[in-house]
């Protein structure tokens, strides 16, 4: 009889299928299965994904990770960060951001690098890499957290980032789950249950870390960038030690950086229009509108109440706070 082989990646898949079978389980605001793994609540998409980052992904010193939690500026994020990166190498107009987009140029951890293999191959690309994770700071490998690999961490408004969410949700992959309400996914938001929640949680990870390694950890938030995106620009390259030139800044290289990687601007780049991005959903969704305070336009009092107490209550003491009643005031 012939004997069949059983390879390392075999072994791994049977051994984290035997994990998923012990781990708590719920249907999340997106309807979708998640899986209370290491404290956070991670979907079932791309729960496999996080365990093989976590074992596999050797980090290099001129690594450069983009972390988020989902819709908070993620591709935003990824656009600025690879033309800062690579604008030596391409002009704007012949950026591959523009046929590629950002989830086909900064690939995220999760989701496209999902065997063993698959990230010894990354070893191959040149540098400085860049990839994009939605794993809590505490979940990253320790490659990443005892090296001198730079983190971005882009956090935003959590009650613009839930409607965003709810949203997009309709085209995460699914089983049997179906969209749910409004008000039933704002009730399991405020529970933490959502793609890698807590979001409290989520936020004081990377917080505390910019705080602790101010040289390896950048956080920014989605409104400040919105509001002025200019100085956030030229605060991002010169944290990824590629700071503008002044003869770079006289030419208007920052501002037309901010024009190309605008929301506005990557709704007409061919990549959003006829791509895909990560798990087969169209590019296009994951550009909706962008707004500070559109939430506005879905909730009620009672809810940003509702977030605001629990902001207060999870955030004390940090030095992180939101201004969520402003930010509804000035999009009105």
């Amino acid at each position: 009889m012939e004997c069949v082989g059983i390879t390392v990646e075999e072994e791994q898949r049977d051994e984290s299928q035997e994990l998923l079978q012990h781990l708590p389980t719920e249907i999340g605001m997106g309807g979708n299965l998640l899986y209370l793994y290491q404290g956070f609540w991670c979907p079932q998409v791309s729960i496999k994904g996080m365990m093989l980052f976590q074992q596999h992904f050797k980090a290099q010193e001129t690594d450069l990770i983009l972390a988020s939690i989902p819709k908070s500026g993620t591709t935003w994020l990824k656009a600025l960060t690879y033309t800062i990166v690579n604008r030596s190498r391409h002009s704007l107009e012949k950026s591959p951001l523009l046929t590629n987009g950002p989830h086909g140029v900064v690939p995220f951890l999760e989701f496209d690098i999902s065997s063993r293999n698959q990230f010894l191959e990354q070893d191959k690309l040149p540098e400085p890499r860049i990839f994009g994770t939605h794993s809590p700071y505490t979940a990253l490998p320790c490659s990443v957290k005892d090296s001198a690999t730079k983190i971005v961490y882009v956090c935003r408004n959590p009650l613009d980032m839930f409607i965003s969410y709810w949203k997009f949700s309709v085209n995460i992959p699914k089983e049997n789950e179906k969209h749910l309400s409004l008000e039933d996914a704002f009730d399991k938001f405020c529970q933490g249950l959502h793609g890698y929640g807590p979001f409290w949680d989520h936020l004081l990870g990377y917080w505390k870390a910019s705080l602790e390694r101010p040289d390896r950890v950048l956080f920014l938030k989605y409104e400040d960038m919105k509001k002025n995106s200019v100085p956030c620009i030229k605060k991002l390259a010169k944290f990824l030690g590629l700071p503008f030139s002044v003869e770079e800044e006289e030419q208007g290289l920052i501002e037309e950086t901010s024009r190309l990687c605008s929301v506005e601007s990557m709704k007409n780049h061919e990549a959003t229009m006829t791509g895909t991005g990560p798990l087969g959903i169209p590019a296009s969704a994951f550009l909706r509108k962008g707004k500070v305070g559109d939430s506005l336009n879905y909730l009620t009092p009672s809810m940003v109440s509702r977030v605001e107490n629990l902001i207060q209550e999870k955030l004390q003491d940090s030095g992180l706070s939101f201004c969520l009643s402003s930010a509804f005031q000035n999009s009105a």
